[in-house]
């Protein structure tokens, strides 16, 4: 399998995550979402535009994207977006190891390690997102039978 089509796959799951946040979470996901989703679009164009500077294009963009998290993790606090933020931290740390050891090419334990912890931003995009789906229909039913109670 192409290494291309599996770094595809994986954007297209992380937008698919993206989406799925925009249409069910609230507004701490929506609004990690919406950076998750630029992150991915940034990082295509650098990877696209600038073939030369990936490294330390990739390396700018995920911490950027870290930061805005921290930033809605602060404001919102939701449990699920620590997590994301441990892994944020753990590419951060990759990216940097690799530009001070002026890796070129990423090797085979670069690219696993890179895809491992992008994986693990988007499934706690998603975990949250359907936590915070449920509570809120929860909330609602727990509504409906607090006001039919009282009506009858």
């Amino acid at each position: 399998m192409s290494g291309h089509f599996i770094y595809l796959l994986l954007q297209a799951f992380s937008v698919f995550a993206g989406v799925f946040a925009f249409w069910k979470g609230g507004a701490a996901e929506r609004m990690a979402a919406g950076v998750i989703i630029a992150n991915v679009a940034a990082g295509y164009l650098g990877k696209q535009f600038l073939p030369e500077s990936e490294n330390i294009f990739r390396l700018c963009n995920d911490g950027l994207a870290a930061l805005a998290l921290l930033g809605i993790t602060v404001r919102f606090g939701a449990p699920w977006m620590g997590g994301a933020m441990l892994f944020y931290a753990a590419q951060f740390a990759l990216h940097s190891y690799a530009l001070v050891m002026q890796q070129t090419e990423p090797g085979y334990f670069t690219a696993l390690m890179n895809n491992i912890n992008w994986n693990g931003v988007v499934w706690c995009l998603i975990i949250g997102t359907a936590s915070a789906w449920r509570a809120r229909v929860r909330r609602e039913k727990a509504r409906i039978a607090a006001l039919a109670e009282s009506q009858a």
